[in-house]
Parts: structure tokens; C-alpha cells; sequence
């Protein structure tokens, strides 16, 4: 399908107007429609984004340490914020894609839509100059930044569980699927957490194999600390 026409209608949610045009075409099309793919403009973005986050946070977050600075910029550039992002400006719509991407749905998929938000990232870069892109980042950021805090940047369960052990002299956790039901699209997951420190084996659930077992990491820990 040809995405020309609608370039014009995707630049002003960008709130961006291309000099160059065919950066924009490039950044949208997916390696199954053309062997011109939008891939290196991808591995651009993603380094330019990264440098912007990192600036931002180190700014806007004078007190945070090295850790709780990286885990929020992960926050904010892993695959689900920019699958996020580009479904806000419906990407989607815009994508060129071969006929099996198509048929399957790729027009919805997150890693197909995150990365051509990359992509746009360093098109823009390309079409301006780092400042330009970074004001665009920054502006297509801004109610995800101003809604940070460090309470988020917190370690997760599964990371302190185990430099709590760690610190003791005690075991890595051990972790085990022990069931899972429901269709593909819905499926709860139950994992056991298991650690030699007061012989302790408990069960977590989620709508992933990473949750569950973070669900139980945060039980275990519980019950530890609290008794």
C-alpha cells in the first residue's frame, strides 16, 4: 500500500515537517516490503534517543545515582514506551510493509512499531541537527517525563531477593513454571521461588513467566524481612 499521501497527516502529529521527505518514507518502511528498509535508521535512533533520556534524567533528577538513573531511562526506551508512543501517533497507519507482514498483522506488532519509531527518531536527526531532534523527543516525552518519580526507579524484587542473598552468603534464587492456563492472549502463570535461606519455597502468578516470578521474589522477600 502506498503511504505518500498520508506523510503530510503524520508530520503534524509529529510536529515535524521533513525537508527531506524520502528519511520519513525510509524510516516507515519494514525490511519485508523493500530492501531500502528503515534498520540503520533504527540502530541511529536508538542511540540518539538513549543519549536524550540519559541527558533529561540526569538533569531532572539531580539526587538519583547511577542505578536509579539507568533503571528509569530503561523505563522510558524499552520496546513497551515506544510501542506506546508510536500507537499515540498511530504509526501503524503509516507503515509499509510486504504482503506477508500485512496478512499477519505486522501493522500491529510492538517490535515492528517501536523500531520504526527509532527510526523516525534518526530520520530526524539526519533531516536537522541533535538539538531539533532532541526538542522532538523531548516534546513527544514530556507527560511520560513529567509523571517520573524515583519511587519508580526502585529495584525490582527479583534483583533485590537476590543481592539481599548475595550480601548473606546464601544461594541464588531458583525459579520453576509449574502451571499455566488460560488462551495465548490471557494466560496466568504460576512460578515457585525457592532459596536454601530458611529453606523457603514460594508460589508467585502473573500474566507472564517475568511476572509470576517477580510476584513470587516479592513474596519471598516479604517473608524474610517481615516474618
Amino acid at each position: 500500500m502506498s503511504v505518500t499521501p498520508d506523510l503530510k497527516i503524520l508530520q503534524r502529529r509529529l510536529n515535524y515537517q521533513f525537508g527531506d521527505s524520502k528519511l520519513l518514507a525510509t524510516a516507515l518502511t519494514h525490511r519485508s516490503a523493500n530492501s531500502q528498509h528503515n534498520e540503520r535508521l533504527e540502530y541511529l535512533g536508538d542511540a540518539v534517543l538513549g543519549s536524550i533520556i540519559a541527558a533529561q534524567l540526569f538533569s531532572q533528577f539531580p539526587r538519583a545515582d547511577e542505578g536509579q538513573l539507568s533503571r528509569l531511562r530503561a523505563f522510558l526506551v524499552k520496546e513497551k514506551a515506544l510501542f506506546e508512543i508510536a500507537q499515540e501517533l498511530e504509526l501503524g497507519d503509516f507503515l509499509k510493509l510486504g504482503s506477508g507482514e500485512l496478512k499477519s498483522g505486522g501493522f500491529r506488532r510492538a517490535s515492528i512499531l517501536s523500531d520504526a519509531f527509532e527510526a523516525i527518531i534518526g530520520a530526524v536527526y539526519l533531516d536537522s541537527d541533535f538539538a531539533t531532534v532532541q526538542s522532538f523527543v523531548l516534546n513527544l516525552y514530556q507527560s511520560r517525563l513529567q509523571s517520573l518519580s524515583l519511587d519508580m526507579a526502585k529495584k525490582d524484587p527479583k534483583t533485590r531477593l537476590q543481592e539481599w542473598l548475595q550480601a548473606r552468603g546464601a544461594g541464588t534464587p531458583e525459579y520453576e513454571v509449574i502451571r499455566s492456563s488460560g488462551k495465548d492472549h490471557a494466560k496466568t502463570y504460576w512460578v515457585s521461588c525457592c532459596v536454601d535461606y530458611q529453606s523457603l519455597k514460594i508460589e508467585g502468578s502473573g500474566a507472564s513467566r517475568r511476572k509470576a516470578e517477580q510476584d513470587a521474589a516479592s513474596k519471598i522477600l516479604e517473608k524474610i524481612l517481615n516474618g
